[in-house]
């Protein structure tokens, strides 16, 4: 069952909190010892008696006793925050984080966490504390990241909804590799905590992810809201009531490969671009687009950005010659290409986003949406590091397979990743649907008309 449906069911009465967490432990139990997306999972006794009490309290919102689990870069009071290093394993928060509390109100009882990489840096999830997350569709191979947790549990029913975080396509690349949804909502409707610096690294944000739109926009609206302690954080519009309007008539400009700028895996084109015949299918303009700006220009301010921020957020441990050992490679050169910014590099890189944000406010007075794949290939071999080169073409860092991503990523705009169906192998695939700022429910809308064409993550969900 959808979220949505477990909750109407829990409010009938037809369904019990208790039913519903001894059928999760059950599943969890048959099988995540083959996928390993769920990690510190709390005593099934414990989580039993959490969800008898739940029907015996008054209802208290949508998700009253229904089961979840936290992306394990997060905070959830009372379980470890390893965020995949073994200098945090064990670690025990002692509070909710802002995103965790919200959860918490509208019901949900928080079973455990879902796996992560090491810090949340690159997109195939793997770390030396819990190891690595297997794709549900083929278990030799990457389920994404870093979100891949998250992805592989709602795809095997080991969750009805999760959460998850997206710097650089987190909620995107796992949820197409998944076959099931991730939405990047805009920057700053879902605030992070108030800790730290909250002005100059605006490029991550956390998000829901579901097998259905309409979940997507129930978790959504929960996470969502403006938070007086954070100067950038805005209201953000609900977004479930309205999922079923259908839109007619959208104007939806394909990006392709930007002009020959990002190398595809055989198949994704194609499958990329059957997904826009049926997207024509639905009543919609599909117009293929020159580049609208160049791609060199926003990686290297990406890149930049990137860099200052994981410096700003992870430099004291790299200073700490004891502790820079236990940091993986990417982690210890995204530090130090930060470490080495001046100021004006940072200014640089920041003018350029601002020059492609200006851009992108005039593509969408012609396009209501902009498309394009939501990974550059296919789930790659489960013990990789990354990819070395996609057609041919060498990938000269640890993530630039993912470029597909940066463009909306950089400059804040809402994302949903759409399952599109399989390739050749048999494994999944998606597509972006990006809009401007502010239309996260407009994309659901689309989202959820995509979904009741297609079904994907319930029509061919894996075989385990």
């Amino acid at each position: 069952m959808d979220a949505l449906a477990q909750s109407a069911a829990l409010e009938k009465g037809d369904l019990s909190a208790a039913e519903l967490m001894e059928a999760t432990l059950a599943r969890i139990e048959a099988v995540n010892p083959a996928v390993n997306a769920i990690v510190s999972l709390r005593d099934s006794d414990r989580l039993m008696d959490e969800a008898c009490d739940a029907d015996n309290a008054p209802r208290g919102g949508w998700m009253h006793g229904m089961p979840i689990a936290i992306k394990d870069l997060a905070n959830a009071a009372g379980l470890p925050t390893s965020m995949g290093s073994p200098l945090f394993a064990g670690q025990v928060a002692e509070a909710d984080d802002t995103m965790v509390a919200r959860l918490r109100r509208a019901g949900a009882i928080v079973i455990g966490k879902t796996n992560t990489p090491e810090f949340g840096l690159g997109s195939h999830t793997f770390n030396p504390v819990h190891g690595a997350t297997r794709n549900p569709y083929d278990l030799t191979k990457s389920s994404g990241g870093s979100s891949g947790g998250a992805a592989a549990a709602l795809a095997t029913g080991m969750l009805s909804i999760a959460d998850g975080s997206d710097m650089m396509g987190s909620l995107r690349n796992p949820a197409g590799w998944n076959n099931v949804y991730g939405l990047r909502p805009t920057w700053g409707t879902v605030p992070s905590d108030p800790v730290g610096d909250m002005f100059l690294h605006q490029m991550a944000t956390s998000g829901p992810m579901a097998r259905s739109p309409s979940d997507l926009a129930a978790l959504l609206d929960v996470m969502t809201g403006a938070d007086a302690r954070q100067p950038l954080s805005t209201e953000g519009a609900k977004t479930l009531a309205g999922i079923d309007r259908a839109p007619k008539g959208l104007r939806i400009g394909w990006l392709g490969d930007w002009d020959g700028a990002f190398p595809y895996a055989d198949g994704i084109m194609e499958i990329s671009q059957a997904a826009m015949v049926q997207m024509e299918g639905l009543g919609h303009k599909v117009e293929t687009l020159p580049a609208p700006y160049d791609a060199d220009a926003i990686w290297k301010a990406w890149i930049d950005l990137r860099s200052f921020a994981v410096a700003g957020g992870l430099g004291v441990l790299h200073a700490d010659l004891a502790k820079r050992e236990y940091l993986k490679p990417a982690a210890v050169w995204e530090i130090e290409r930060g470490l080495a910014m001046s100021a004006m590099d940072v200014q640089r890189a920041s003018l350029t986003r601002s020059d492609w944000f200006r851009r992108t406010t005039r593509l969408f007075e012609s396009m209501d949406v902009l498309v394009l794949p939501s990974a550059q290939i296919w789930p790659f071999d489960l013990d990789w590091a990354y990819p070395e080169a996609i057609a041919g073409k060498a990938m000269d860092t640890y993530h630039r397979w993912m470029q597909v991503v940066v463009p909306a990523g950089l400059i804040g705009l809402p994302v949903v990743n759409v399952p599109i169906g399989f390739g050749a192998d048999g494994l999944p695939a998606g597509v972006q649907l990006i809009g401007p700022r502010g239309s996260d429910g407009a994309l659901l809308q689309l989202a959820q008309q995509w979904h009741s064409a297609t079904s994907w993550p319930q029509k061919q969900p894996p075989k385990l």
